[in-house]
């Protein structure tokens, strides 16, 4: 497996890390890529009946590498759109993983970061850990993932969310229904342990059709929304906007539509 995510199992526990820790674990085009073939290849493993979700080092996952989304914005139009569909194609095999998916959210989760979040079953969260859907402030938009995201947090919180890209805390995370149970560091594997072993007293085969039936109940097909969201994140990142959004974000200055704090 590749090594920018590390995969350990004990006994049905299956534990996917994402190992990219001297970037924050940012979203590389190989993270994507084996994260995908990864949850895709669950579908056929009856030897793991739980997935725990984390990150290596001190974030969970800090959105699409920069730098690889600054060259984005110079690739074909159709190059765009493929690489926004298998962002979206991760999210969904993510989501409709069969085996319940734990996210053990050990620090900051930014953008696509964020998006994986939403796509996790049940969700634990170190109190210290940010989260934010930052794009419109690097002049894109969270595309992609928003399918995702707005299953979990609703058109309203979404507005807000989307429209400021401010980082928020954990426990405001919790009230907006993105995660579940935010917890002190000391406690976060205790915590992740306990739904894990609640987690083991469930029917898999029944846990599988849960997770079918509550997608067949409570959301429209996200997949219809595939083209749409993948050819709106090719437009946003070859736009003006996205172009200084993403040379302010690494020359660490401001964009030209941000203005300074009003300090009142």
């Amino acid at each position: 497996m590749s090594d920018v995510i590390e995969l350990q199992q004990h006994g049905s526990v299956l534990t996917v890390a994402l190992n990219r820790p001297e970037s924050h674990n940012a979203m590389s085009p190989q993270m994507i890529m084996a994260l995908t073939a990864v949850f895709r290849d669950l579908r056929q493993r009856e030897d793991v009946r739980i997935v725990v979700l984390t990150g290596n080092g001190r974030s969970f996952c800090a959105g699409a590498d920069l730098n690889y989304m600054r060259a984005a914005a110079d690739y074909s139009f159709a190059d765009n759109i493929r690489d926004g569909e298998a962002i979206f194609d991760l999210m969904v095999s993510v989501e409709n993983c069969p085996q319940p998916v734990v996210g053990r959210i050990n620090g900051a989760a930014i953008g696509g970061g964020a998006g994986l979040v939403s796509c996790c079953d049940i969700t634990v969260v170190v109190d210290r850990a940010k989260f934010a859907f930052s794009e419109a402030r690097l002049g894109i938009i969270p595309a992609v993932i928003s399918p995702f995201v707005l299953a979990k947090i609703g058109p309203n919180n979404g507005r807000e969310l989307f429209l400021t890209g401010e980082r928020f805390s954990a426990e405001r995370a919790r009230q907006v229904g993105l995660v579940q149970h935010v917890v002190a560091a000391i406690d976060l594997d205790k915590v992740v342990q306990e739904r894990v072993s609640q987690l083991l007293q469930a029917a898999p085969g029944a846990q599988a059709a849960v997770k079918q039936l509550i997608q067949q109940v409570a959301y429209q097909p996200k997949t219809a929304v595939r083209g749409y969201t993948a050819n709106m994140i090719a437009q946003r990142r070859a736009s003006d906007e996205g172009r200084e959004g993403m040379s302010a974000f690494l020359e660490k200055r401001r964009p030209v539509w941000q203005e300074e704090p009003n300090h009142v």
